[in-house]
């Protein structure tokens, strides 16, 4: 039998295809993802870059950096920013704790398959539920005239704005935001939960470790960084919310994304470059905050996989 080698030199000129033969393959694998990458670099990368120049601008164009110094040394700019803060941190914590006890009681609580499909279904929805709608469902069941208000005062005779409640307040706010954060915790939570492995709490069981013994060093360890990077989502997630507060409570409420309204919508007091100092800031702490659940979320999927 002769012995046929890819190493022959006349053989290899046999099998290679001619070069006029060859023809060039357009990268269509890209048209399906273009739509998306140019919605991104209109709506979200040079307006971004947009904000960042003007920070740094004055009224004629020229570089400055007392747009930023003004974040700083203005006592309502600062307050601002604590507000945000704290309204974005307590929604985020509380939000997170509620979410996760659902959470849990839906996956590992032994409860009928359809009251997790529901639960799932309602959070998906109430996760995108924001802005004006929710303003008003609020108001319209806790306000001064609200349903919930009028039923209390007329059948039990309990006056809620007696007892000093706001509804208009940070912590009316931090509840109309746990609205949405709630469902968001559960939706990117459950996942996790999920990624947990029965096998796990049978050999945590089989080598004679005790139910708090298996959740303390095997169930919180895994699910620290996915709950760490969670609250950290959700807090950016309250931390760039507009719609919702400004059609909640209007102006009188002093929180970043109202200020940045304040000073870039044109009126007479309006400084659009403080304005776009005030974004910038924004855009520093929101960005922040995605790193840090990038990498703890990178950290929690080592152990999900």
């Amino acid at each position: 039998m002769t012995d046929i080698s890819l190493s022959d030199p006349a053989m290899a000129r046999k099998t290679a295809p001619p070069a006029e033969a060859r023809s060039v393959r357009l990268p269509t694998q890209w048209i399906g993802v273009a739509p998306f990458f140019i919605f991104a670099v209109l709506f979200l990368i040079l307006p971004t870059m947009y904000l960042i120049v003007g920070a740094f601008q004055d009224r004629d164009g020229g570089f400055t950096l007392t747009n930023i110094f003004k974040l700083f040394e203005q006592p309502t700019i600062r307050q601002s920013y604590m507000v945000s803060i704290k309204i974005s941190l307590w929604s985020a914590v509380l939000g997170a704790l509620a979410g996760l006890g659902i959470a849990l009681a839906i996956v590992r609580g032994g409860l009928p398959e359809w009251v997790r499909s529901s639960t799932m279904t309602f959070s998906g929805v109430a996760s995108n539920f924001a802005g004006v709608p929710l303003a008003f469902a609020f108001l319209a069941t806790l306000g001064r005239l609200g349903l919930v208000t009028i039923l209390l005062r007329d059948l039990f005779g309990f006056n809620l704005y007696a007892t000093s409640f706001n509804l208009l307040s940070s912590w009316g706010l931090i509840a109309v935001y746990l609205y949405f954060q709630i469902p968001l915790m559960i939706v990117i939570i459950t996942p996790a939960l999920d990624g947990i492995k029965r096998e796990w709490g049978e050999a945590a069981a089989t080598l004679g470790a005790t139910n708090w013994q298996y959740w303390r060093m095997v169930v919180i360890p895994v699910l620290w960084p996915s709950f760490l990077g969670t609250v950290i989502l959700l807090f950016a997630n309250a931390f760039g919310a507009i719609a919702t507060a400004y059609a909640f409570t209007g102006s009188s409420l002093n929180i970043v994304p109202i200020s940045l309204y304040a000073q870039i919508r044109g009126d007479v007091l309006g400084d659009p470059n403080l304005g776009y100092a005030l974004a910038f800031g924004m855009i520093f702490i929101t960005g922040l905050a995605n790193i840090f659940y990038i990498w703890f979320r990178t950290r929690s999927e080592r152990w999900l996989k």
